[in-house]
C-alpha cells in the first residue's frame, strides 16, 4: 500500500513538473530588446543604439539658471553670490576648501600649501590686489574650467560647492585683510600668531559693564 501510494505522489509531482517546463516558452530567453552595439534590422542603418535628438535634454540637467552654472553674466564673470551666503554655507566652503584647495593654495589661501613646500610651483595668493579685486565668479569660473596649471574640478566638486568655497575665500580674503575699524565695538584683537584672525571678547568691567 505504501509503495503503491509513493508511485502515486510521485507521478503526480511529474506531471505538475512538466506542465511547468512546458509553460516556459523560448520567448524568455529571447527577449525583444537591443543589446548595446548589436545590429538590428529594424532600422535602416542597422545600428540598435540610436543617436539622441536634438534638444534632448537629462533628467537635472536643463541649467536654466546660467549665472548659477557658470558664474557669468553674458561673457562677464559676475559678483554677487546666486544664493544667501549663511554659516552653514560657508563651513561647508570651509570643509570643501580644506579638502581640495589647501594642499595647494594652504588654509590661509597664501599659495604655501603642503604640495607647493614639496616643489610644485605655488599658486597665486588670494591675498594679492588682483585676485581680492576680483569677481567672486571668477573662481567659480577657475573651479568650473581650470586656470594655468589648475585643472578643473567641475566633476569632484558639485556646482553649489563652488559656490560655497567662492564664498569662503571671500571671507579668508576678509580674515587676512581686516582692518580695526571691521570689528564689532568693543573687541580686541589677540596677540596669537598672525593669520589666525583670533579675536578676545568684549571684557566686562567691574559693575558689569563691558569696556
Amino acid at each position: 500500500m505504501g509503495t503503491r501510494l509513493t508511485r502515486v505522489v510521485a507521478g503526480a509531482l511529474l506531471g505538475m513538473t512538466s506542465m511547468v517546463v512546458t509553460g516556459c516558452r523560448q520567448d524568455m530567453h529571447d527577449q525583444p530588446k537591443f543589446v548595446p552595439l548589436r545590429m538590428s534590422d529594424f532600422y535602416a542603418d542597422k545600428r540598435s543604439a540610436r543617436p539622441i535628438e536634438t534638444g534632448t535634454v537629462a533628467r537635472g540637467q536643463l541649467k536654466e539658471d546660467t549665472y548659477f552654472y557658470t558664474g557669468k553674466i553674458g561673457t562677464q564673470e559676475g559678483d554677487v553670490m546666486p544664493f544667501p551666503v549663511t554659516a552653514d554655507v560657508l563651513a561647508r566652503g570651509q570643509q570643501r576648501y580644506n579638502i581640495y584647495c589647501s594642499p595647494c593654495h594652504s588654509e590661509l589661501g597664501d599659495g604655501h600649501g603642503m604640495v607647493v613646500q614639496r616643489g610644485l610651483k605655488p599658486p597665486p595668493s588670494y591675498h594679492s590686489d588682483r585676485l581680492r579685486k576680483a569677481p567672486i565668479g571668477h573662481f567659480f569660473d577657475v573651479m568650473t574650467n581650470g586656470f594655468g596649471a589648475m585643472p578643473d574640478y567641475a566633476t569632484q566638486i558639485p556646482v553649489a560647492d563652488r559656490w560655497a568655497i567662492a564664498a569662503y575665500i571671500r571671507a579668508l580674503q576678509l580674515s587676512q585683510n581686516a582692518q580695526k575699524s571691521d570689528l564689532a565695538a568693543g573687541t580686541e584683537v589677540t596677540n596669537n600668531a598672525p593669520g589666525t584672525g583670533a579675536t578676545e571678547p568684549p571684557k566686562a568691567a567691574k559693575g558689569g559693564e563691558t569696556k
